[in-house]
């Protein structure tokens, strides 16, 4: 087993005061938004086994069936197929879906053939991976998660009572909901900016003086106006007023799969999701958007968010998903001496959240604190121990 050390990535949106917290540090004044876990290439954690810090990527290389476990080799490769997070959102994150493994491929066997660089900014495909994501609260979490019913998003349209969102109304009115849906984020997404902008503004203030009213839909409301004001002017304010709003209470959860519009608006949870950084935003950002791309990629369906809650499975809480690359689980702790198995054969990183935890192998012993984290390869039995919350994080084959 290894204690982790882990990068904090220190993106615009993120939190000031959030990981620290968890971390028992002093806020540094800057953002803190993502603290990654596992052996992406982007910031793999470390390890240290006697000979100063090593990165866990290389650690794996050196080792592979001895740290993932042959069924993982040969289903995924010699790579850890997650990545595991702590997300600590202040702001919100762009609008944006993931392609599916067949999108992924093409696009980026595509990108590669014509010669677009990786680092380019109008680059789509990093890998020729897809993304799927699962995202658990750790505080009340806020964000947006696939379509509305058409006429759902219609009504809510109107509501806002702007001429100029007069003709999306009628669209979703009068069209099959597929149709309806495609024909208005295109618009919306390919509208002259200048008018768009003063469209934004105008809906922003009724959706202002809505968030004052009380209804099932003034959170919603709220949500609209905020992003607004933190992208004055941005077609995906718009875009985002098409999305299901939720509010996810600690312990609950949503899958993201492929082609599903998503975005983050604030909280702090955990996040675990295939290796990947292919990303295709519409809106609420100043990156690139590929509207042609894009409308290839999204799902264009009604779908409810799909709050998933854990279930008991084996000894553990689990977050029940159709992904192989990941398997997200927790343990809650509440008495003294009790004693939980972590089960061998994958790869796993252990993750405390709140209290303290023992960890315990036949030769070795560590104990995490809040916030702290271990790899266990998928050799090695471990027992847990403690009193506390762990998330697990592993491969579902």
């Amino acid at each position: 087993m290894d204690r982790l050390a882990n990068t904090v990535r220190p993106y615009a949106w993120g939190s000031t005061t959030a990981i620290p917290q968890l971390l028992g540090l002093e806020p540094t004044g800057e953002p803190q938004a993502e603290l990654w876990m596992g052996a992406h290439p982007g910031a793999p954690s470390r390890v240290d086994r006697g000979a100063g810090p090593l990165a866990l990527s290389e650690a794996i290389a050196a080792d592979p069936e001895g740290h993932l476990g042959k069924a993982v080799v040969d289903r995924f490769g010699p790579r850890l197929p997650f990545l595991f997070k702590i997300l600590a959102a202040d702001a919100p994150l762009s609008l944006q879906v993931h392609p599916d493994l067949a999108q992924a491929r093409t696009g980026h066997a595509d990108e590669e053939e014509r010669g677009v660089p990786i680092d380019a900014p109008h680059r789509n495909y990093k890998d020729a991976n897809h993304k799927p994501e699962l995202i658990c609260a750790l505080t009340p979490f806020e964000g947006l998660c696939g379509f509305r019913p058409e006429r759902e998003a219609a009504d809510l349209l109107a509501s806002l009572d702007v001429d100029s969102l007069k003709p999306y109304v009628d669209i979703l009115h009068a069209r099959p909901e597929a149709d309806a849906l495609r024909e208005v984020l295109t618009a919306v997404l390919t509208a002259d900016r200048t008018a768009m902008a003063e469209t934004v503004a105008r809906a922003a203030t009724a959706a202002e003086r809505l968030a004052g009213v009380d209804g099932p839909l003034q959170d919603a409301y709220a949500a609209y106006a905020s992003l607004a004001r933190h992208y004055p002017g941005d077609p995906g304010v718009i875009a985002a007023i098409l999305l299901n709003h939720v509010i996810l209470q600690p312990g609950e959860a949503l899958f993201l799969s492929a082609g599903v519009p998503h975005a983050y608006l604030s909280g702090l949870g955990v996040e675990i999701m295939a290796n990947s950084d292919n990303v295709l935003r519409s809106g609420l950002t100043p990156k690139h958007v590929d509207v042609p791309e894009l409308l290839r990629v999204v799902r264009f369906e009604a779908t409810a968010p799909g709050v998933l809650r854990p279930e008991p499975v084996e000894g553990e809480e689990t977050y029940r998903t159709p992904i192989e690359e990941f398997r997200l689980s927790r343990h809650v702790l509440t008495e003294a001496g009790e004693r939980r198995r972590i089960p061998s054969g994958t790869p796993q990183i252990l993750l405390c959240t709140e209290g303290e935890a023992v960890l315990r192998s036949e030769t070795d012993e560590l104990r995490l604190g809040q916030g702290e984290s271990a790899f266990v390869p998928a050799g090695e039995e471990a027992i847990l121990t403690g009193e506390g919350t762990v998330f697990r994080a592993t491969v579902a084959v």
